[in-house]
């Protein structure tokens, strides 16, 4: 029996091993594919410049404007109302049919296709409120997209601090604001920072809804001025160009080293949310 045993263990540890080093091949073969196909294509003038017939130029600086833009109001707008979210649901409301009610609601807008949120955006941000397709129309869409990503992993976060934090700082006359400012959100900021982060990848890659709601302009704001109006006008981020350049227009080159650019900025920000992890970590572990 214990020789069966250990054969038995023998062989799924092997199987285990074989999945994980199966995941790391296709991992590598992608971003080998990729890189072999596209990184010719990518240089300085191709991220500093916009496609151009009269100047024959080849660039997607203006979709990486486009992509910082939804980036940046997407967060600026999503992070507030999510954390908030988590620390109502977690630390304020009652266990009862309403939080029940708010968490399924949480769980079912993780688990609509995008297309469904593009095509809701469309209809009521670009046509009900007027907003057309733009920019702002296109953040507005991936706020609901986002936010079950966000409130989830600040919940998860929330839940993993140790109870003895709460009622040490109750006992010693903390408020329950100034408990949780102080001593529930450092705590949890690993998983928050992790949370905010996967929800930025998300929008970095994100194309179907962006196709119902931010357009495909690829213009590239020259002035200030120019700049603080782009949000109320249409543009395509990177993934929508890519999608364009490799179905309607056929430019598998520029579709390619555009692979390369969404690759790159994924592995930073896969870099970046371990850094930060680590960092908060540390910092906890020396309070």
């Amino acid at each position: 029996m214990n020789r069966a045993r250990k054969y038995k263990d023998i062989c799924i540890l092997a199987l285990i091993y074989l999945c994980s080093a199966l995941s790391v091949i296709m991992l590598i073969g992608i971003i080998l594919y990729v890189f072999a196909k596209g990184v010719k294509s990518v240089d300085w003038s191709f991220l500093t410049s916009v496609t151009s017939v009269l100047n024959g130029t080849v660039g997607i600086a203006g979709n990486i404007v486009n992509t910082l833009i939804i980036i940046l109001i997407t967060m600026l707008i999503a992070t507030p109302i999510g954390v908030g979210s988590a620390i109502y649901l977690n630390e304020y409301a009652k266990p009862g049919r309403l939080v029940t009610i708010i968490e399924y609601a949480t769980e079912t807008l993780s688990g609509i296709p995008s297309i469904i949120f593009g095509l809701f955006g469309m209809m009521f941000f670009g046509e009900g409120l007027g907003l057309g397709y733009s920019l702002l129309t296109g953040s507005l869409t991936l706020i609901l997209m986002v936010l079950p990503l966000i409130t989830r992993n600040t919940q998860e976060a929330l839940k993993t601090v140790p109870n003895t934090y709460r009622t040490g700082a109750v006992g010693l006359g903390s408020g329950k604001w100034h408990m949780i400012r102080t001593i529930l959100l450092p705590s949890a900021m690993p998983g928050i920072i992790t949370g905010v982060i996967l929800a930025i990848g998300r929008i970095v890659g994100e194309s179907a809804a962006l196709l119902f709601t931010a357009g495909s302009a690829k213009l590239l704001p020259k002035t200030l001025t120019q700049l603080l109006h782009k949000p109320l006008q249409s543009g395509g981020t990177l993934t929508i160009q890519m999608y364009l350049s490799a179905t309607s227009e056929g430019d598998f080159d520029t579709a390619f080293g555009i692979a390369v650019v969404l690759l790159i900025i994924v592995l930073l920000i896969n870099l970046g949310t371990k850094a930060l992890t680590k960092h908060f970590d540390v910092r906890g572990n020396a309070k």
